[in-house]
């Protein structure tokens, strides 16, 4: 029997949770669908955007994270593309969230893309395909 797969859910490390979990909540409009927050401290949280799903998780512990975020070379290679409906519509969504983002354009190789980075700098692409 080949390998088969249904999903994908990549996790993220990020440097304040709260501040994480608030962008894809109240700016990109993820839905919180579980959290491990053990006395207090939010760990890891599970979000869903429609069928996307992304998990975050701490990097660090109360105790031992940095006073401010360290700029991380780490994330510069790491882009996660979702399909979106209508990438104008995603565009000025964010815009009106006061998102620094720039116009969609068209790729290339066929697809309206818009660019967006969260907090800990990871690239987010909500893309379609031009028409």
């Amino acid at each position: 029997m080949a390998l088969t797969a249904t999903g994908l859910q990549p996790l993220l490390q990020v440097y304040d949770m709260r501040k994480s979990v608030a962008f894809y909540r109240d700016v990109l409009g993820f839905e919180v669908l579980q959290t491990w927050e053990p006395e207090g401290h939010l760990h890891w949280a599970m979000l869903k955007l429609g069928g996307a799903v992304v998990m975050l998780n701490a990097k660090y512990e109360d105790d031992q994270r940095p006073p401010a975020q360290e700029s991380s070379p780490d994330h510069a290679d790491t882009t996660l593309y979702f399909a979106c409906p209508n990438v104008d519509e995603a565009y000025a969504h964010l815009r009106a969230k006061r998102c620094d983002v720039e116009e969609p354009e068209i790729m290339f190789y066929g697809m309206k893309q818009l660019h967006v980075r969260d907090p800990d700098g990871f690239a987010l692409c909500f893309q379609q395909p031009a028409t």
